[in-house]
């Protein structure tokens, strides 16, 4: 059996994929210029996620407001795991931290948060395994804009497809389409800090 929290991702030697969904106004620019820029906000917390299927859950397929162009983000993996290792969870895991009270301190300054919701098949149904997304501070957002960033790529018309195909009960054909994702490796301080396991 696997574990039930890990990272699954699409990735390649120097990068991850993380996905986010925005409206036009925010994609358009970002999508031509490999950057955001106002009005996607610099003041607050942006949340990145490795798992294509989570996000569409979370956005019904772009079909939520302001959630209609779905953008695929390559970031480099250097600063993912850079990311993850300043990371602190969402939550006071008993396994990770002393107790509640070393929890809040550490979390109130993060500038890294770590949240595990359950992962979803196509169909949208809930699965035991645990999807991670990650939480970029207002303190490191300019430096993930600046210089995490690879290429910023439109996944709208691939998910217009396969909610199409989805729609129509040909959910082999969807799944064929959807990004390959496989288990990330990470150095075991990290897996251990985030609750990989």
């Amino acid at each position: 059996m696997g574990r039930l929290q890990e990272i699954r991702a699409e990735y390649n030697q120097n990068t991850i994929t993380v996905y986010q969904a925005y409206n036009k106004t925010i994609a358009l620019p970002a999508i031509k210029n490999n950057r955001f820029e106002k009005p996607f906000s610099f003041n607050r917390m942006t949340w990145i996620k490795p798992s294509y299927l989570w996000l569409m859950e979370r956005s019904n397929w772009g079909l939520k407001a302001n959630q209609e162009y779905i953008l695929a983000i390559k970031i480099k993996r250097a600063c993912w795991e850079k990311a993850l290792s300043l990371g602190v969870l969402t939550h006071p895991d008993k396994e990770i931290y002393a107790n509640g009270i070393e929890w809040e301190s550490l979390f109130n300054e993060a500038k890294v948060h770590i949240q595990w919701d359950p992962e979803r098949t196509l169909r949208g149904g809930k699965l035991q395994e645990r999807s991670i997304q990650v939480g970029i501070s207002r303190f490191l957002i300019e430096e993930f804009n600046n210089e995490w960033i690879e290429e910023i790529a439109d996944y709208t018309p691939l998910t217009r497809k396969i909610h199409q195909l989805k729609t129509q009960g040909k959910h082999k054909e969807a799944k064929r389409l959807l990004p390959n994702e496989r288990v990330y490796p990470l150095p075991q301080e990290i897996e251990k800090r985030i609750g990989v396991r």
